[in-house]
């Protein structure tokens, strides 16, 4: 193998890097890694390399995956018609199975797998195993721009966050295992499954894990102001101001207020950043300039 580099060059890059690894040695750091940013070959690569290294040097990843996209195209395979309203997929009994079984099974075993290729010791979870997140039903209700009047929205079997339970994910982080997680949940009986946005239960879990980062891994380089420059750092106060101005809209907008309630909820700091740049997790972390737009109180 050609080396990319001469000695001197890894050392400096080394030295620079240390004072990070200090910063975060023994550190949980949550990461999702959304659906739209999994579809590079090269870019998958590079985030599987990057978790292992964090292992490797200290620091404990969490990681929580999404897969719209690949849910969207098994639907269609099986004929099985989808629709979104305000955000989200509304899931009926039909379309939770093949969440649960694209989401808990073939992405997250591909993650884990890929993770250990790497050299890392993944494990395949989902926000089912050990109780770890109770869900409860999602509902919405939103103006009709027709008749003026407010409807709610039935999202059927979707829901968010109610009760995290750490203890799974404290075995896995103290056995030096790497927690993939998948964002399905039962509710408070145990009988039902429910989907998770994925934003929304990475942000539970850190805030749960007392994580000192999120880092949103997705197919946008972050926030932008309204002449589409990247905004590098936010407080939470900036960022409502931004969403009530309306620089930041449309499917940005969850993402900001999911950076929020970690914020709120003792995440030290939430990054969006681009998942397809070239190891865009260790440039958050390990490097002075970062990527993304960091979220803090």
């Amino acid at each position: 193998m050609t080396p990319v580099s001469n000695p001197h060059d890894t050392a400096r890059i080394l030295v620079e890097a240390l004072p990070y690894m200090q910063r975060y040695d023994n550190a949980t750091i949550v990461v999702k890694y959304g659906g739209n940013a999994m579809g590079d070959a090269d870019a998958a690569r590079w985030f599987a390399q990057d978790v292992a290294i964090l292992k490797e040097v200290g620091i404990n990843p969490v990681v929580v995956h999404g897969g719209g996209p690949q849910i969207g195209r098994m639907l269609e395979r099986l004929g099985i018609k989808s629709e979104f309203k305000a955000g989200l997929r509304v899931t009926d009994a039909d379309t939770v199975e093949v969440v649960e079984m694209i989401l808990a099974g073939s992405i997250n075993k591909n993650l884990v797998a890929s993770i250990n290729a790497e050299g890392g010791r993944a494990i395949g979870l989902s926000g089912k195993d050990g109780g770890m997140v109770t869900a409860r039903k999602v509902t919405r209700s939103i103006i009709d721009p027709a008749t003026g009047r407010q409807e709610v929205i039935d999202f059927g079997f979707v829901g968010e966050p109610d009760k995290v339970d750490r203890t799974v994910l404290d075995w896995a982080i103290s056995s030096d295992q790497i927690p993939v997680v998948a964002p399905v949940a039962s509710g408070s009986d145990g009988t039902q499954t429910y989907n998770v946005n994925a934003d929304t239960f990475a942000g539970a879990i850190a805030g749960a894990v007392d994580a000192k980062r999120l880092l949103l891994l997705t197919d946008v380089p972050g926030v932008l102001d309204k002449d589409k420059n990247l905004i590098d750092q936010l407080t939470v106060e900036q960022a409502r101001a931004l969403i009530a101005d309306g620089t930041i809209s449309g499917g940005m907008i969850p993402k900001v207020e999911t950076c929020i309630y970690a914020v709120e909820r003792g995440v030290e700091g939430v990054v969006i950043l681009d998942g397809k740049t070239p190891h865009a997790v260790l440039i958050e972390l390990l490097t002075e300039g970062g990527a993304g737009t960091l979220i803090t109180r």
